[in-house]
């Protein structure tokens, strides 16, 4: 490249003060044919004009060269490539247009503003002397190009700008966080005045000079302290405000503990009454089933305290007594206990007889019930089907039947409805059923008194409960019938008491886990401890069914719970536990539960503890009772774990469930050694 004594110059950008040899710039410049040598431009200002990023950058003996025809819009150019640039003399296409005479030198730059066009016609040399026109579509930048620098003709004054690409540069990807770019030229200075917001002055009075001192302060200096007096002031201070806040911190504190513990007082109260009346409920509900006996537990609870009573008698008879009045009171206390047996006695059958008829409204209740489902949102809906229509029906009847002391005209009504019902079935059933109607129809009639009829009505009664019975007559009850139509399943599951000599299912026998052969029915164990023990069972029962409701709500598969039976439960109570709770010794056995001792495994006898309500709510809280109770406690426990597990180890059903709990106390045992090691 020629130097500045050839006639061209390096261009600048104003106010820069540098300047840029050629091999500097990112595209070498752009001439016309025929321009002399020429100094390369310096990149100006963003306000000029700017090249495409990304072109193909040559030397001006490589580049076509444009010449622009500003009457037509026609440019004339030479290719020598396809894919050469076509480059354009002048700043930019939108500003200064030079044209120029034969010589290829521009005699007088002419300034004026021009607009290309959308589109302009290009002619292109395809050969020595043939020419193409193209029309090329002007794209008009979304964006100010950044200019390259380029050269200036010292003698013409034309400039040649360095061409780019008029490829949109890439965007950079957004990252959703502001990126700062960092100059690497020294920070822009700038002056600029200030003003303080009052004007002030340091002027005095003196002669031919007042200024006015209404707004002077008069300050007078204070006592001289050292540092050391000055932080002893501070922290004199500190303690003070610490003294005010211990104090208000104090008084807060005092507050909310006394309400803390008026809340405690409060709720412990309401629970001493809670507990006061659930243990007032419950003498009086255990009062009125002594004093009006309706199952069997409540008859048991009356034989109970009947041998308690006679016990307590028989030895204060003992102790007084002697000789022939000790027999003759001994006869006596005999003669009143079999005058309370046969009362109890009495008792029990007014109860079986209200027990039967509630158990027959039962059955019939569920032979007219409709067929429920839940739908999807939740709704029951309910739907009645023939043959729950027809349980309707039955019901209905039987409950006008068995009503006493109704007019007569209703009762004949209601006998010619039963009549009908029974008609629509020929049967020597239904027949029996109708020649009884007909019968006190007919004793109805001859004005037979009320009391006379009752052995009849009761005859109507019970054939027509034997009709309902009937799943042919009532196809409801065929699903809820204990005795099953099939004759072949009643070989199933069947066994012999030899104590009442009859063949019974298997749900009436009342097998002791540690049983070997069947035994008798729970009918001749009942009667048994009627005439003998006299053991009331409701306790150990209570305690047992609160047992399978918490176990089952563990939900992890536990079993043995279901296979302890009433007379295992009452043996692990009174031999192992001796009725009393493992921590207070309290003896009630209706505030007593049975839970587990270590939580983490499925109950057993040998992992569980009797305790009271309290204690068991407590005890089930800890994570480790090994690592909470104290020793000598945790040896008697194991000890009658020890005791359960060889009394239950005879069981041939047990014996699985002993080896896994076995492998299971080794496995967690294995678990707490390693945690406790990884710890050290």
């Amino acid at each position: 490249m020629a130097d500045a004594s050839d006639g061209f110059e390096a261009v600048t950008s104003e106010g820069s003060g540098a300047k840029q040899s050629p091999a500097s710039s990112q595209g070498k410049a752009v001439r016309e044919a025929g321009d002399p040598a020429e100094r390369p431009l310096l990149p100006e200002p963003a306000d000029t004009a700017r090249s495409e990023e990304g072109w193909d950058q040559r030397s001006p003996s490589q580049n076509s060269v444009l010449r622009e025809n500003t009457a037509n819009g026609t440019e004339t150019a030479s290719m020598t490539e396809d894919n050469e640039t076509v480059r354009k003399s002048g700043s930019n296409f939108d500003g200064t247009v030079q044209p120029e005479n034969e010589g290829g030198f521009p005699e007088k730059v002419i300034q004026q503003d021009y607009r290309m066009p959308d589109v302009i016609t290009v002619r292109v040399e395809t050969g020595s002397d043939s020419f193409q026109e193209v029309l090329v579509k002007i794209e008009r930048p979304t964006y100010k190009k950044p200019f390259l620098g380029g050269f200036r003709n010292v003698s013409a004054g034309v400039e040649f700008h360095n061409a780019g690409s008029q490829t949109i540069p890439k965007k950079r990807p957004d990252k959703g966080i502001p990126l700062l770019c960092k100059g690497i030229q020294a920070g822009v200075e700038k002056n600029k005045q200030q003003q303080t917001r009052n004007t002030t002055s340091t002027q005095m009075t003196k002669i031919g000079l007042y200024v006015s001192n209404m707004t002077d302060k008069l300050i007078t200096p204070g006592k001289y302290f050292t540092a050391d007096e000055y932080h002893k002031r501070r922290l004199e201070a500190v303690i003070v405000i610490q003294k005010y806040f211990r104090r208000w911190y104090a008084i807060n504190l005092v507050q909310n503990l006394k309400e803390q513990r008026r809340a405690r007082l409060a709720r412990e109260a309401q629970e001493e009454l809670q507990k006061k009346r659930e243990k007032e409920e419950k003498l009086r509900r255990e009062y009125e089933k002594k004093l009006n006996p309706k199952t069997k537990e409540d008859f048991e609870l009356l034989y109970h305290d009947l041998e308690l009573w006679v016990q307590e008698e028989t030895g204060r008879i003992n102790r007084t007594l002697s000789g022939a009045e000790r027999k003759a009171a001994l006869c006596a206390l005999l003669e009143e206990e079999t005058q309370l047996i046969a009362c109890i006695g009495m008792h029990k059958q007014d109860a079986n007889v209200e027990n039967q008829q509630k158990a027959i409204m039962h059955l019939l209740v569920k032979c007219a019930q409709p067929r429920r489902w839940k739908a999807f949102d939740g709704k029951i809906t309910e739907m009645d089907t023939q043959s729950t229509l027809r349980g309707k029906e039955l019901l209905e009847i039987y409950r006008s039947i068995n009503t006493k002391d109704i007019p007569k005209d209703e009762r004949l009504s209601v006998l010619l409805t039963l009549k009908c019902t029974v008609k629509e079935h020929e049967c020597k059933l239904t027949q029996e059923i109708g020649a009884l109607i007909d019968r006190e129809i007919d004793l109805m009639s001859r004005e037979v008194k009320e009391c006379n009829l009752e052995g009849l009505r009761k005859r109507i009664c019970t054939l027509f409960l034997q009709y309902t019975k009937s799943p042919e007559f009532n196809p409801e009850v065929a699903g809820l019938i204990k005795v099953p139509q099939d004759p072949l399943k009643l070989y199933k599951n069947i066994y012999f008491c030899h104590s009442c000599e009859n063949y019974l299912p298997s749900t009436e026998f009342l097998i002791p886990a540690n049983s070997r052969t069947i035994g008798r029915c729970r009918s001749c164990y009942q009667l048994d401890n009627e005439a003998r023990k006299r053991e009331a069972y409701l306790k150990y029962r209570l305690i047992l069914e609160n047992l399978r409701k918490s176990e089952v709500d563990y939900q992890d598969d536990s079993k043995i719970v279901f296979l302890v039976q009433l007379p295992d439960m009452q043996y692990l109570i009174e031999k192992i536990w001796n009725c009393q709770s493992a921590l207070s010794a309290c003896s009630n056995l209706y505030d007593l539960v049975m839970v587990r001792w270590d939580k983490q495994r499925e109950w057993s006898p040998w992992n569980t503890i009797l305790l009271t309500e309290e204690e068991a709510d407590a005890h089930l809280k800890l994570c480790d009772p090994l690592k909470t109770y104290e020793g000598p406690f945790i040896y008697r426990v194991e000890q009658k774990h020890i005791r359960a597990k060889n009394y239950f180890a005879q069981i041939p059903a047990m014996s699985p469930f002993l080896h896994r709990s076995n492998n299971q106390a080794n496995a967690n045992s294995y678990m707490k050694h390693c945690s406790s090691k990884l710890k050290k």
